[in-house]
């Protein structure tokens, strides 16, 4: 029983750091209607920031964060405004995925350009040492990350819900005609909104650089569980992305025991398919619902 206690609490944590990613893609998906294929560049790009920081100056990765999340911003908004905002209106919706997939091809091959293909280390300043909790064990930089992600669910569901600019983005996600009637400048809001979405993956660069080692193909692993989370959750929904984040950590960590590392991403992308065939909406129930961000 404790082990099992143990890697159901491995998937949780690993759940929550995949949470932490896919926020911002559901995010980036739910307003712009665009599936963002570079968003696992993204975070490579704020962990090589983040190793740099950290290494260069000699601080703690975490407090990298102050200038990793402004930098992610300003690369989702001009993402948004110079390879997206373009395309919006072209007759084929492919484009903007075929965009999004170059600029993920080119993100890979510059890191590769000025990094090389080596792996860089981030000092995790003791973020990988374990503590006791009740019967399991867990890391230190685990739980930071898992209480991050709900940190992270909680304040956007709060933006888009109290604020005026939420009120904004939550209104052209569901009617941009609707809102451009009513004075709402919806490319301001696409470029903010793509913002945002690369902000939350700048928060996941700073606290998960110190646990996994940086590479310029980091980011494929982490984006494609990531699009499982969010199709599960639903498309578009926040917490559907949170909760769905949690059931992938729990299978793969279930599965990689008891069936073997090497099939643990095997059953994640089967529950995938079965969701498409059988529910594509997801858990959540509806295709695009951050307009009905809950209280």
């Amino acid at each position: 029983m404790d082990t099992f206690l143990q890697v159901v609490a491995n998937g949780l944590m690993l759940g929550g750091l995949f949470a932490i990613v896919a926020v911002g893609l559901t995010l980036i998906f739910g307003i712009v209607k665009v599936i963002n294929f570079a968003h696992g560049e993204f975070l490579m790009v704020g962990m090589y920031l983040t190793f740099l920081l950290s290494t260069r100056l000699s601080i703690h990765p975490y407090l990298t964060a102050a200038a990793v999340v402004p930098a992610l911003f300003i690369l989702g908004a001009l993402t948004q405004r110079l390879l997206i905002q373009p395309l919006l209106s072209a007759r084929d919706e492919h484009v903007q995925i075929f965009a999004t997939v170059g600029l993920s091809t080119a993100l890979i091959n510059l890191a590769l350009l000025i990094f090389g293909a080596d792996i860089a280390n981030t000092p995790n300043y003791g973020l990988r040492s374990q503590f006791e909790l009740g019967h399991v064990r867990i890391l230190e930089g685990q739980l930071y990350v898992f209480l991050a992600a709900i940190a992270l669910v909680i304040a956007l569901q709060i933006f888009m819900k109290r604020t005026t600019i939420g009120r904004a983005i939550r209104a052209t996600a569901q009617n941009r005609a609707a809102a451009q009637l009513m004075g709402i400048n919806d490319r301001f809001i696409y470029i903010l909104s793509f913002g945002i979405g690369a902000a939350c993956v700048g928060v996941g660069s700073a606290l998960i650089a110190p646990l996994y080692p940086t590479s310029p193909t980091v980011g494929t692993y982490f984006v494609l569980i990531a699009f499982v989370c969010v199709v599960l959750g639903g498309l578009g929904s926040i917490p559907g992305a949170f909760v769905g984040a949690l059931i992938i950590g729990v299978v793969d960590s279930l599965s990689g025991f008891y069936i073997g590392s090497d099939l643990r991403e095997a059953v994640v992308f089967a529950i995938f398919l079965l969701i498409l065939l059988l529910k594509p909406s997801g858990l959540f129930g509806t295709r695009m619902n951050l307009s009905h961000v809950s209280p």
